[in-house]
């Protein structure tokens, strides 16, 4: 019976700490309060170096509201050329959360890139659920976004 009541309260507090992860984003892009989006990595980066890279604050371009920095004036190109290649996938949110129908907040230290896409979920163990059937988050996701694209995070709840 402890440990059945354990992990409800466990489950409880995920729950909680997503929702509120969730709040802090924005509506269709996942950015800070500042608008800065991946937390300040190079979206382009992770496509060149096969990693996520801190921009410099100094090299910066917007797209979709939000802020992007970049290690260099080269990805600074490459991304102006192509935003919506570089961008994350869902506006950074998690991958797995909006297959599941909600915006939770997209880690950029926990990603993948599938079939040329930038893909970012909120934490390791919600990665390894979702690499458990990529393709149909992946399907399930595009058709969730969507639907919930422009709702603000706290309405999904």
């Amino acid at each position: 019976m402890l440990s059945y009541v354990k992990s409800i309260l466990a489950g409880s507090i995920v729950a909680v700490t997503l929702a509120t992860s969730a709040l802090a984003a924005g509506v269709d892009v996942n950015a800070t309060t500042t608008g800065l989006a991946l937390r300040g990595y190079d979206p382009v980066s992770y496509f060149k170096a096969g990693e996520p890279q801190a921009g410099d604050i100094n090299i910066t371009a917007e797209y979709k509201g939000a802020t992007y920095r970049f290690a260099s004036e080269d990805n600074k190109k490459a991304f102006e050329a192509d935003p919506a290649h570089f961008a994350p996938q869902y506006g950074g949110f998690c991958a797995f959360g909006t297959a599941m129908g909600y915006k939770f907040d997209g880690d950029p230290k926990v990603w993948k890139i599938v079939d040329n896409k930038l893909y970012l979920n909120l934490s390791k163990a919600v990665s390894e659920r979702w690499n458990e059937d990529v393709p149909g988050y992946v399907q399930t996701a595009n058709e969730k976004w969507t639907g919930i694209e422009f709702k603000n995070p706290g309405e999904l709840q």
